[in-house]
């Protein structure tokens, strides 16, 4: 939306004239801009409550398949707006692209982490990053004011995710149900025959054999909910770590440092025409670094990935702080300000922003993946809408220093995840969820414990 945002608020302005014959008022633009912006927001958070139910009931595919509709018919609101002279379609439609972004992350996630081979899910998982930052630097592209980034064609930018959706249309029919699920409904012929179809015909057993005893141990097991898996004890450091993934991958500042470039670029003393081209630069940037994170996330392990991607991003942080604090005591100090930029965006690509839902979708089993993922789902649009309102206020009355917010999630987030979160590379999910026990039992075996010395001093006595 930077890029059109100009345009459409002329649209919108141009709309209110045709309408009520005087212009808008400032404080009703803001206003009508705000819900155009945040509505994709509520979308998604919308979208992600409900993949859970829609996964259960029709499973991944399929569920994805039904998706793409909804894109769709956001993108024709959105072409027409402009000759209908309404911008409450730009509103619908945008509320409609934010569900289905909601609603595909999740199925993305575990459709992508469910059809992977265990040595390679780790490459699988961090497609999604893969995809994400592609599309970001695709929207910067054509955005540009020599492509579609012009007042006549800006309906097409927003109509652009339309073509995705239908590519996806024509092509995941050709594409297997998830293994796992088919498992899960009893249909073991369907789940060797996907397995053949995605990892060539070979012997499966061991991986239909692992399926089943996942669905052994859930046998009569009901699908949870997000309250109960938030009651559950034995996902509580699951959760634990969840949260903290969640929070550090949304409020960790990324969005910060895209808001605020333009000024370091200004400020560095690149032209007015150059910037769009730095920004796309910081977009190819981070793609090429997920890019890399998903070559060799397989072999190095996520939580070094991690943890190395946070201690570089606060490193990053702190040193642009003092950079834009003192960029006119010499001339080389703006473009520090530059490089510690990039620096931070690598670090955030290949770190956290690729191997987040890599490690969410391993520490979780079957049964409560859905319910997990809605959860991450709620706490990543709900601090993507928190920041979009909260952010541009801090810093008009804080200036730069509003990183230092974000440098102290950061650090939160990396010692937290430095003791608790274990590596999941190479585990089944029996093995990861072992590791995880250590601290879920932790008070029952303290309780046994104090049970066994009490029966001991009972036994003296008598």
């Amino acid at each position: 939306m930077n890029s059109p945002s100009v345009f459409i608020k002329d649209f919108i302005n141009n709309t209110w004239i045709y309408r009520y014959k005087s212009p808008v008022e400032e404080s009703s633009l803001m206003i009508i801009w705000s819900f155009i912006i945040s509505s994709y927001c509520i979308g998604g958070l919308l979208g992600s409550i409900g993949s859970g139910k829609l996964a259960m009931k029709y499973g991944k595919k399929n569920s994805l398949l039904l998706c793409d509709i909804i894109p769709l018919v956001a993108a024709v609101l959105a072409g027409c707006s402009s000759p209908a002279r309404s911008f409450e379609m730009i509103l619908i439609g945008r509320f409609l692209y934010g569900i289905n972004a909601g609603l595909g992350f999740n199925l993305h996630s575990q459709y992508a982490g469910e059809i992977a081979p265990q040595k390679l899910r780790g490459f699988t998982n961090t497609s999604i990053s893969v995809f994400v930052t592609a599309s970001k630097m695709a929207g910067q592209i054509v955005g540009l004011r020599e492509i579609l980034g012009t007042e006549q064609l800006w309906p097409v930018i927003m109509s652009l995710s339309g073509f995705w959706a239908l590519i996806q249309l024509i092509t995941l029919p050709f594409f297997p149900e998830s293994p796992s699920y088919l498992l899960m409904k009893g249909d073991q012929k369907g789940c060797e025959k996907a397995l053949k179809q995605l990892w060539g015909d070979k012997d499966h057993q061991a991986a239909i054999d692992e399926m089943l005893k996942e669905k052994e141990t859930q046998k009569g097991v009901q699908r949870i909910t997000v309250i109960q898996l938030l009651r559950d004890p034995l996902e509580r450091w699951q959760l634990y770590n969840l949260i903290v993934l969640a929070t550090g991958l949304q409020l960790c500042g990324v969005n910060a440092i895209y808001f605020y470039a333009t000024e370091v670029f200004k400020s560095a003393g690149f032209k007015e025409t150059q910037i769009p081209y730095w920004t796309l630069g910081i977009g190819l940037c981070e793609s090429i670094s997920s890019i890399l994170c998903s070559l060799v996330v397989d072999r190095l392990g996520r939580r070094v990935f991690i943890l190395a991607g946070y201690l570089m991003m606060v490193l990053a942080l702190g040193l642009l702080i003092v950079t834009i604090s003192f960029q006119t005591y010499a001339i080389w100090v703006p473009y520090s300000s530059v490089c510690l930029i990039f620096l931070f965006i690598f670090s955030f690509g290949v770190g956290p922003g690729a191997t987040t839902v890599t490690v969410i979708v391993e520490i979780f089993t079957q049964n409560t993946r859905a319910p997990a993922l809605i959860l991450m789902g709620f706490i990543n649009w709900l601090g993507l809408f928190i920041l979009a309102i909260v952010f541009p206020y801090i810093q008009a009355r804080i200036g730069h220093f509003c990183f230092l917010i974000f440098l102290v999630i950061i650090a939160s987030c990396a010692i937290f995840l430095y003791f608790f979160l274990p590596e999941t590379r190479g585990k089944s999910w029996f093995e990861t969820k072992e590791d995880f026990n250590k601290y879920n039992c932790r008070r029952k075996k303290q309780d046994v414990l104090k049970d066994n010395i009490d029966m001991f001093f009972i036994s003296t006595r008598l």
